[in-house]
C-alpha cells in the first residue's frame, strides 16, 4: 500500500462523481488512521531525485526567472522583507532571509536541479501579467488570470503546453482522466492549446457560504416565553419589501435535526404571514417588540417544528431560512447591540475587508444565492449556462438589478455595515474581535479560525462564528420555479494560473524544458503532497483517511508555527512562510486539519446537505440538464475575438472585481440608480446590452461555448 494516494485518483473521482449524481456532492469522511505497517519510511521522501520526464532534458541548474506567485509580495516563491524580517526561523531548523526561496521551493529547486530567480512585482494575477506583457522577454514564466495568459497565447506571446504533453506524463494522466478540466483550459479547440497551467483551490465542494455569530441568533430566539432586555434600539422605516410569498404554502427539503436524512418542511404563510409585511406593517419599532414578532412568525409558520430552539432556522442542520427571513433577524441584531455585545452599536452584514473591492464583491455574489439570481459567482465573468444550453450573462439580465435592489433596500435601513457603505478601513477580524459583526460570506476557513483567536476571550464564553446553511430561493433550473437551496458557489479551476513566456525562454531548450518539467512535477504524487504540504519538516509520519484516501498529518512543529506565525490562518500560513498553494493543486486535507472545530461543525453540517441533496450546485461536467453545468475557467476565442472583447471597455471598466478597481453592481447596492440612463432594472439590463456592446460580447462568447461542446466529445 502506498503511504499517501494520489491526489489524481482523489480528484478523479470527485470530478467522476459530479459526472454521475445531479445536484448531489459527495459528504466530508474524516477517520483517523495509524500509518501503514509496511512502511519505514515517510512516503514520499525528497531526499531522493524526481526522475525528469522522458525527452525533458536540461543542463543542471538551468536558470528560470520566476514572476509567479499569489496576488500579493507575500505570496511569492521569494521571502519578502516584511515575512522574513531579520531572519526566520522554520520548522525544519534553517534561517530563511530576505529575497531567499521558501522551502517548499527550496525542495523543488532540488529536486528538478533547476535554479529559481525572482522577478515576481507581488501584484494580483491581472496586474502581475499587464506589468510583463511588454517585456516578456525578461521572464520565463510569469502569473496572470487564465483568460489574459490564453489571449496572449493566440496572439503568439505563450508557450502552447499541449504540444508537449507528450513528454508530460503526469500532466498528461491528469487531464485524460479529467477530460472536463482540459476542456475548461483549453484556448483553441481547433489545435487543442493549453496556454496556463490550471490551479485548484479544492475541487467539487462549496467555497463560500454564509457565517454568522450563530450565539447571537440563539439569544434572540432561543427560550420559553418571550424575549426581554432592559435596552434596545428602534428599527429603522422599513425600505425592504417581501421576496418570498405572502400566503400559501411552500414545501422545501430539509436534512433531519440529526444529519440522518431529508424531510419536508412546510413555511405556513397563511399561518404565519410573511415576516416582512408584518414588520412592514408595524414601521419602526422597538427592538424587543421586533424580536417577539420574529419568534412568533417562526412558531406559527412553521407549526412549532422548531420548539424553543428557534434559532435552528438559521443555524441547525435542519435550517430552512430564506432572505425575508434573514432580513427580520438583521433587523432584530442591529435593534438589539445592548444585548449582544453590551454598546449601542453592531453591524448587521459586512464583507471580509470593507474597503478592498476584491472583498466587497461578495456582497453582490451573497445577493445572488439569497434572490436566486444565476451569474454573480461565475468563473468567467458574469456568465452562466441557462437551461437552453446557452450562455447567459447575468449583467444583461434585469433579475441582477431586482436583487441588488433589495441589496439597497438593505441597506437604506442599515443592515449593511457602516464600512461597506462608505468603503472605510474595517475588516473581518476587526468586528470579530470587537464582537461588532454579525455576519458575512466567506470562505469557511477563513474565519471559522476567529472562534480560537479572537472570540471567547476574556471570560466570555459560548461565543460562536459558523458558517451555516445556504438559503431557500426562487430558483428555475428548466423544470419550474422551485424553492430550493442552490449555490453557484462551487469550486473548479480557478481563475489564475502561469504560463510560459514564448520570448521569454526564447530558443533555449533548457529553459522551454524545465519549465515544462516544473508543470509535469507540480501534477505527480510528490509534487502534489510537496505543493500543499510543504516539505517533510511539516508533515507527521503519520496520516489520515480524508474523503477516503489517505493523506498526511502536519507535524506538531507544523501546528505550532501555524498559530505562532499566522494565527491559525492555514492559507496566510502556507502561502506566507512554506510557500505552498500557489497556483497548483491545494489538498482541502492540510485545510480540514487546520480549521477550528467550529469550522468543521458548520462544514459539516452543509456538506451532509451537499450529499444528502437538498442543497444543488453546478457541476464539473456537461450535465444533463444544462443549467446545472459549470461555465469553463476559459472559452476558446480567437484572437480577433479577443481583440474585440477587449474594446468593450465598459463591461471591463463598469464591472471591475480587482481590489482598486470599480464595479457598478457594488455602486447601485450602496446608492441605487445614479446614471440618468439607468433608472431601473430593465432599463439598466438593456444598456448593458445595448449601448455597452453586451450582446456582442455575449455572441462572442456563445460561439466559443459551442467549439468547447462539440471539442468535449473528442475528449471522452
Amino acid at each position: 500500500m502506498k503511504k499517501y494516494k494520489s491526489l489524481i485518483a482523489v480528484l478523479l473521482a470527485i470530478v467522476m462523481t459530479a459526472a454521475l449524481l445531479s445536484g448531489c456532492g459527495p459528504s466530508v469522511q474524516v477517520q483517523e488512521s495509524d500509518p501503514p505497517a509496511q512502511s519505514s519510511a515517510p512516503a514520499g521522501n525528497e531526499s531522493s531525485q524526481a526522475p525528469e520526464p522522458q525527452g525533458l532534458t536540461y543542463a543542471p541548474g538551468t536558470k528560470l526567472r520566476m514572476a509567479t506567485g499569489y496576488n500579493s509580495a507575500k505570496t511569492g516563491l521569494f521571502f519578502d522583507a516584511e515575512t522574513a524580517g531579520d531572519g526566520i526561523q522554520l520548522a525544519d531548523g534553517n534561517t530563511y532571509h530576505t529575497g531567499e526561496l521558501k522551502p517548499t521551493w527550496v525542495e523543488v529547486q532540488n529536486q528538478l536541479n533547476v535554479v529559481f530567480e525572482n522577478q515576481y512585482q507581488g501584484n494580483s494575477a491581472s496586474k502581475e501579467f499587464d506589468f510583463w506583457k511588454e517585456r516578456l522577454n525578461e521572464v520565463d514564466m510569469v502569473s496572470g488570470t487564465a483568460t489574459k495568459l490564453t489571449e496572449n497565447g493566440e496572439a503568439g506571446n505563450m508557450v502552447n503546453i499541449a504540444e508537449y504533453l507528450d513528454l508530460m506524463p503526469n500532466f498528461k494522466a491528469y487531464l485524460e482522466l479529467n477530460p472536463i478540466v482540459r476542456m475548461s483550459i483549453t484556448g483553441n479547440t481547433d489545435t487543442g492549446a493549453i496556454y496556463f497551467s490550471p490551479y485548484f483551490d479544492g475541487v467539487d465542494d462549496i467555497e463560500r457560504m454564509p457565517l454568522m455569530r450563530t450565539d447571537w441568533v440563539e439569544k434572540l430566539l432561543n427560550g420559553e416565553g418571550e424575549f426581554a432586555a432592559d435596552a434596545s434600539n428602534k428599527t429603522a422605516a422599513p425600505s425592504y419589501q417581501p421576496y418570498m410569498p405572502t400566503s400559501g404554502k411552500v414545501e422545501i427539503d430539509v436534512v433531519k435535526a440529526d444529519g440522518s436524512g431529508v424531510e419536508k418542511l412546510t413555511k405556513d404563510y397563511d399561518a404565519g404571514g410573511n415576516i416582512i409585511e408584518k414588520m412592514n406593517a408595524a414601521g419602526s419599532m422597538d427592538g424587543v417588540a421586533a424580536v417577539n414578532m420574529l419568534r412568533t412568525y417562526i412558531d406559527e409558520a412553521y407549526n412549532g417544528y422548531y420548539g424553543t430552539n428557534r434559532a435552528d432556522l438559521f443555524v441547525g442542520q435542519n435550517a430552512a431560512w430564506d432572505a425575508d427571513e434573514l432580513v427580520a433577524l438583521l433587523r432584530c441584531v442591529v435593534a438589539n447591540p445592548q444585548t449582544l455585545n453590551g454598546t449601542d452599536t453592531v453591524q448587521g452584514l459586512f464583507s471580509r475587508e470593507d474597503n478592498n473591492n476584491q472583498r466587497r464583491v461578495d456582497m453582490f455574489r451573497f445577493a445572488g444565492t439569497l434572490f436566486g439570481v444565476r451569474g454573480l459567482e461565475s468563473r468567467q465573468d458574469y456568465l452562466y449556462v441557462g437551461n437552453d444550453n446557452k450562455l447567459h450573462d447575468a449583467r444583461q439580465e434585469k433579475e441582477t438589478y431586482e436583487a441588488l435592489e433589495r441589496m439597497h433596500a438593505m441597506a437604506e435601513e442599515g443592515l449593511l455595515s457602516k464600512a461597506f457603505i462608505d468603503g472605510s478601513e474595517e475588516s473581518s477580524g476587526t468586528y470579530l474581535e470587537n464582537d461588532l459583526g454579525f455576519m458575512h460570506y466567506d470562505y469557511n476557513q477563513t474565519q471559522t479560525l476567529m472562534n480560537a483567536t479572537k472570540l471567547n476571550k476574556d471570560g466570555d464564553e459560548g461565543e460562536k462564528y459558523m458558517a451555516v446553511m445556504v438559503p431557500v430561493a426562487r430558483w428555475d433550473d428548466g423544470t419550474g420555479e422551485q424553492f430550493m437551496r442552490f449555490t453557484e458557489s462551487w469550486r473548479s479551476v480557478k481563475t489564475d494560473g502561469w504560463g510560459i513566456s514564448k520570448s521569454g525562454v526564447g530558443d533555449s531548450t533548457d529553459k522551454l524544458n524545465a519549465c515544462l518539467a516544473l508543470i509535469d512535477f507540480a501534477y505527480s504524487e510528490e509534487g502534489q503532497i510537496l505543493m500543499s504540504y510543504g516539505p517533510e519538516a511539516w508533515r507527521s509520519s503519520e496520516t489520515f483517511l480524508f474523503n477516503g484516501n489517505e493523506m498526511p498529518k502536519i507535524s506538531e512543529a507544523c501546528e505550532k508555527e501555524l498559530w505562532d506565525l499566522a494565527g491559525g490562518n492555514y492559507t496566510n500560513y502556507a502561502r506566507w512562510y512554506l510557500g505552498s498553494t500557489l497556483s497548483f493543486l491545494k489538498s482541502q486535507a492540510f485545510e480540514y486539519q487546520c480549521t477550528h472545530e467550529v469550522g468543521k461543525e458548520g462544514a459539516g453540517y452543509i456538506s451532509t446537505a451537499i450529499g444528502l441533496g437538498t442543497i444543488k450546485h453546478p457541476e464539473l461536467a456537461l450535465a444533463s440538464n444544462p443549467w446545472y453545468t459549470s461555465v469553463p475557467t476559459v472559452l476558446p476565442t480567437t484572437k480577433v475575438e479577443n481583440d474585440t472583447i477587449n474594446g468593450y471597455t465598459e463591461l471591463t471598466d463598469r464591472f471591475n472585481q480587482q481590489k482598486d478597481g470599480g464595479n457598478m453592481l457594488l455602486e447601485l447596492i450602496v446608492n441605487g440608480y445614479t446614471d440618468a440612463a439607468m433608472q431601473d432594472a430593465a432599463g439598466t439590463a438593456d444598456n448593458v446590452a445595448g449601448s455597452w456592446s453586451g450582446k456582442q460580447y455575449l455572441a462572442i462568447k456563445q460561439s466559443a461555448w459551442e467549439k468547447d461542446i462539440a471539442y468535449y466529445e473528442t475528449l471522452k
